[in-house]
């Protein structure tokens, strides 16, 4: 195996013009979208935004995020498209609001937890030539027919069979030929499946658990710790419980929190 592949594997990009240094590992970065951390509401904002300007298709940002139906962006709402004689192009620019044509739909097969082949709308798999060069001829699936996405960074390249990234060149010209990512190689996947929403993403953090739990979140989100002790007030809960199902539940642990008189926005 080729040694500029060593640094991609396990989803690390090798960019062009970036020193890796041997010295010192890498730490991977966790993203909001793998859980790690809520969503902004400027965030949400953009990621809507985004999708409504992709027709609806939004951005796939981890592998298991990787469904049936999948386009290929390689440019702003341009994507790969398949050709009724095997032969792959990039199709015409979408409007704002429009999805991919049916021509650049394809179908992910996901082959185990890193890797995954795309099958065209005719049946045919996409295949990485002996040059590097790309086809979608095939009906059977082998080793020239599997990619791995690699995310790193918010960025994505997809690596091929020959441990070379899929590139579009100036001319439209694509081909698995770059040993290192760089921007010709960044491209998107899309896809239009319905995304469960999480129940909890409306709730803050620190409510997301009992009253009594919450009321300590607060606590220590605003008490001033002069004394290094956290002060909790002790009173029975029930009223707490009662506010939270009628929605004065902020104001009722304000009032709570003003009785011990170490918050700094208490009265």
């Amino acid at each position: 195996m080729a040694d500029s592949y060593a640094l991609v594997k396990g989803g690390k990009l090798n960019l062009k013009g970036h020193k890796i240094k041997k010295s010192k590992k890498h730490k991977s970065h966790k993203r909001k979208h793998d859980g790690s951390s809520a969503s902004t509401p400027t965030d949400k904002q953009n990621d809507q935004e985004d999708v409504a300007k992709h027709g609806g298709w939004w951005e796939v940002k981890q592998f298991n995020d990787i469904t049936a139906n999948i386009a290929i962006e390689v440019g702003d709402r341009v994507y790969i498209a398949a050709l009724d004689n095997g032969g792959l192009a990039i199709g015409e620019p979408r409007d704002e609001g429009d999805g991919p044509d049916p021509t650049e739909i394809f179908t992910a097969i996901k082959i185990n937890d890193t890797k995954v082949a795309f099958k065209s709308g005719y049946g045919k798999y996409v295949t990485v030539e002996a040059d590097g060069s790309l086809e979608a001829k095939v009906e059977a699936m082998g080793a020239r027919e599997q990619f791995e996405p690699v995310f790193q960074d918010g960025k994505l390249a997809l690596n091929g069979c020959n441990n070379c990234f899929l590139t579009c060149d100036e001319d439209g010209e694509l081909a698995c030929s770059a040993r290192t990512a760089g921007e010709g190689e960044f491209l998107r996947l899309r896809s239009q499946a319905v995304r469960e929403r999480d129940p909890m993403e409306d709730i803050p953090q620190e409510e997301r658990g009992s009253v009594k739990d919450a009321e300590i979140n607060y606590v220590k989100k605003f008490q001033s710790f002069q004394d290094r002790r956290l002060r909790v007030n002790e009173e029975d809960k029930t009223a707490l419980k009662k506010a939270k199902k009628e929605g004065d539940f902020h104001e009722v642990m304000l009032d709570r929190r003003s009785k011990m008189k170490a918050d700094r926005y208490c009265k």
